[in-house]
């Protein structure tokens, strides 16, 4: 994380019904991440800003999706990162409470 803070590489977490889904049932936390950090860099934020031991580091690149804007004209959501993080918890962490 060379010049890089915990709070550079997290940028949000995910509160969709998915994510707080698998919260609950498989203590799995869901992040936007910077596009440029790896799964190594992704599990020592967590660690380091949550104080829990992460098991398992999945990333994806989430594509643009066409949206209308303004009368019909076709525009884009923006490309991100996403990362799915299993934590060795028994209890799963209430990451609407910490934000």
């Amino acid at each position: 994380m060379a010049g890089k803070t915990p709070y550079d590489i997290l940028i949000r977490p995910v509160l969709t019904e998915k994510a707080v889904r698998q919260n609950e049932k498989e203590n799995k936390l869901v992040f936007e991440v910077a596009m440029d950090a790896n799964k190594i860099e992704i599990r020592k934020a967590v660690e380091e800003i949550f104080g829990v031991k992460v098991k398992e580091v999945r990333t994806m690149i989430v594509k643009p999706k066409q949206k209308r804007v303004g009368f019909g004209k076709p525009g884009y959501t923006k490309k991100w990162k996403k990362a799915i993080v299993k934590i060795e918890s028994e209890k799963p962490i209430n990451i609407a409470e910490l934000i």
